[in-house]
């Protein structure tokens, strides 16, 4: 059953894009309501339906949550349209996370594309919280236009903080955009990388991670040393509805972060 949850604030990232805080004093366990960054919960507009949202929150703030939110379809059009003090649903959190253990001491490429960095999120916050666990932290960013770049003003922000390197790029500039006109792993060019030590986080559309896990391989991290977030239209969250198939697995019970190696036979079946 949802815990009912009391909206503190709706941002809009974009057009289509905004980021639903949630004010956690009043869930039923303030305190005991943790989560791995790469977790979602499920999402409950009343009346309406729910939807699988990822957690872009910092994990060691427990007074609220956030969840960035692409609407594109009838749930996220009703939570869109929230207000402060109205109630959501919340059952989770749900999946597997990113591997924050696995990552300690190696430097971190993060790839993501569109609204794949709000999953990553959480991740960019955690280590800049425990800076001296990790090494590098490389974060490649690309969406359709500078207008469609989310947490603008966090990237300048993350730019700036000592070993980490931020690089974006978008599909089709504008005449303010001075910056890189490319795919997102075109960028992988101008990183500089310590193969032997780089753990690869992706997300984003799915073609983009087929053929962007290839191309990090490419420039020489192991595909055992890259690990892919997917999406699928998840419905219970717990491995019992099968909406989430892909494979022999469940996105939403064995995911939704993979290893790459496990996915990516299944990545070259077309509507698998």
């Amino acid at each position: 059953m949802p815990d009912s949850i009391r909206v503190q604030k709706i941002l809009w990232e974009t057009d289509d894009v905004f980021t639903l805080t949630l004010d956690m004093s009043s869930h039923k366990n303030p305190s005991g309501f943790k989560f791995a960054p790469g977790q979602f919960n499920m999402v409950y507009a009343f009346g309406i339906g729910e939807s699988a949202i990822s957690i872009s929150s910092d994990p060691a703030q427990t007074g609220t949550l956030r969840h960035t939110i692409q609407r594109i379809g009838v749930v996220t059009d009703a939570l869109s349209q929230l207000r402060r003090g109205d109630v959501v649903g919340i059952r989770g959190p749900f999946g597997t996370g990113w591997p924050m253990d696995t990552l300690k001491g190696r430097d971190i490429l993060i790839v993501a594309g569109g609204i794949g960095l709000a999953p990553l999120r959480s991740v960019i916050y955690h280590v800049l919280r425990h800076r001296s666990d990790f090494g590098r932290l490389i974060i490649l960013y690309g969406a359709r236009t500078p207008l469609n770049l989310l947490f603008r003003v966090e990237l300048e922000q993350w730019s700036k903080q000592p070993g980490v390197e931020v690089l974006t790029t978008v599909d089709k500039g504008d005449s303010t955009w001075k910056g890189n006109i490319s795919v997102v792993t075109k960028l992988l060019g101008s990183a500089k990388l310590n193969l032997e030590n780089t753990i690869a986080l992706v997300c984003g559309p799915e073609l983009m991670m087929k053929y962007g896990a290839v191309d990090i391989e490419r420039h020489g991290v192991k595909s055992g040393q890259i690990f892919l977030s997917m999406e699928r239209n998840m419905k219970c969250g717990v491995g019992l509805c099968g909406h989430c198939q892909f494979g022999p697995l469940f996105v939403c019970k064995d995911g939704p972060v993979f290893p790459y190696t496990r996915v990516r036979d299944f990545l070259e079946k077309k509507e698998l």
